[in-house]
């Protein structure tokens, strides 16, 4: 692919997440910690440890949390001059509840900055210039206006011929009552690299392999099917029909909690994408970037830097 020229596009929700600073569960924690996290935001920081320019498109609340969001943003070289302030709706919160057998999320993000966000909203965004931009499945689930968000996005980048990436993200608690298979489905069938784990696939479309998953996503030039710690494998629609490239996963000693390895791995790859690398080394600096992240608490690890290359990570 060409060389890109400015930053790469990331769009969607962050929020301040409030979790102990031990493993002391919420009932009882007296000290806590503030952190950030939010899928796109997670792709954008990652990019730009990794040396890919990036900057996030969103919206936060005119308040101390949505300055923490980005000073924390821009502390990491991710560009976050095109973002929001709402003085009418909050910056989202989350908690993390440690548990001997994983951790519960509570959310607090209904009325956000972000999920109020309508199409009307983002007419501004300079999307035609972007030389890449990239969504995920969350963005859709939060609300109808996220919704008209998404599908405007795709459209104008369709219309300025824009190449997308689309993390299909699939968050059951936020699809309750609606279609999520099928909402989906259409949006990852507009972009050109779209990534999905075999786990989501099962459960939104029913499908036991990675195969199926490509061949029903017909119209992405490239499928990276992500098979849990087993592979991953990048299937390219070319003139010849599908070419297909699997990689094993890193074996990972001291997994710490794996929420946040997803976003990582997309960023991984893509860096590579940008960089003309062949589909194994994408997808190796994948599971790098991914390795590299589950031996953390957080949903980003700084460090992993562009001078990594897959392989010399231990």
């Amino acid at each position: 692919m060409k060389a890109l020229h400015g930053p790469v596009v990331c769009i969607g929700e962050a929020m301040v997440l409030v979790s102990p600073a031990g493993e002391e569960p919420l009932a009882t924690a007296s000290t806590f910690e503030l952190t950030m996290a939010g899928a796109e935001a997670n792709v954008a920081r990652y990019l730009a440890d990794l040396g890919t320019e990036a900057s996030w498109l969103s919206s936060v609340g005119d308040d101390p949390l949505g300055e923490r969001i980005l000073s924390s943003l821009m502390s990491v070289g991710v560009n976050t001059q095109g973002v929001a302030r709402s003085a009418d709706h909050p910056t989202g919160v989350f908690f993390k509840d440690p548990e001997p057998t994983g951790s519960r999320v509570f959310y607090y993000r209904s009325g956000s900055a972000f999920s109020r966000l309508t199409a009307e909203d983002i007419v501004g965004w300079p999307l035609e210039q972007a030389p890449w931009v990239h969504l995920s499945g969350v963005t859709p689930a939060l609300s109808a206006g996220c919704r008209q968000v998404t599908e405007a996005v795709l459209r104008r980048c369709r219309a300025a011929g824009v190449p997308v990436s689309f993390d299909v993200n699939y968050r059951p608690s936020l699809w309750s009552g609606r279609s999520a298979g099928a909402e989906l489905l259409r949006f990852a069938r507009q972009a050109d690299v779209v990534f999905v784990g075999l786990d989501e696939a099962q459960d939104l479309w029913g499908f036991d392999t990675a195969a199926q998953v490509a061949d029903e996503l017909a119209g992405p030039g490239l499928v990276v099917v992500k098979d849990a710690g087993r592979s991953a494998s990048e299937f390219a629609t070319g003139p010849e029909g599908a070419v297909v490239t699997e990689v094993e996963a890193r074996n990972v000693f001291g997994i710490v909690d794996p929420v946040g390895a997803g976003d990582a791995f997309a960023a991984g790859y893509l860096s590579q994408l940008f960089r003309g690398c062949p589909s194994e080394g994408r997808l190796q600096m994948g599971h790098s970037v991914a390795a590299w992240t589950l031996a953390t608490a957080h949903d980003f690890r700084p460090g992993h830097g562009p001078t990594v290359r897959p392989g010399t990570e231990r």
